[in-house]
């Protein structure tokens, strides 16, 4: 098993909790830390792409880690075009990614 880096503090946030939450992204269930952004949860899983691309369908995922450039944008509990790098992962959030999908070339990325 390969340990996962960890932020301990976020600038936005604030510092992580110990605190497990578990949560859904696309239909799979993950794990992550309260005060947790959605982001760094996703990140801390594996997961590099958030959401694709609207004009030619091409992963995209962490950009800016600060909510300026909206890279991060999803789906939040059925709220679209929410920024993932600021917005902190709850216990039973349900996360979707948001775009054309393309997730058979997503190991391109």
């Amino acid at each position: 098993m390969v340990a996962l880096k960890r932020i301990s503090e976020h600038p936005v946030l604030g510092p992580l909790d110990s605190e497990e939450i578990e949560f859904e992204f696309d239909g799979t269930t993950y794990r992550g830390r309260q005060g947790d952004s959605i982001a760094s949860a996703l990140l801390a899983n594996g997961v590099r792409t958030l959401r694709y691309s609207n004009r030619d369908g091409e992963p995209r995922g962490i950009y800016c880690g600060i909510g300026h450039c909206f890279e991060c944008r999803m789906t939040v509990n059925g709220v679209p075009s929410i920024r993932a790098c600021i917005t902190p992962a709850c216990d039973g959030d349900v996360l979707e990614s948001q775009g054309e999908s393309r997730r058979e070339n997503d190991d391109d990325f």
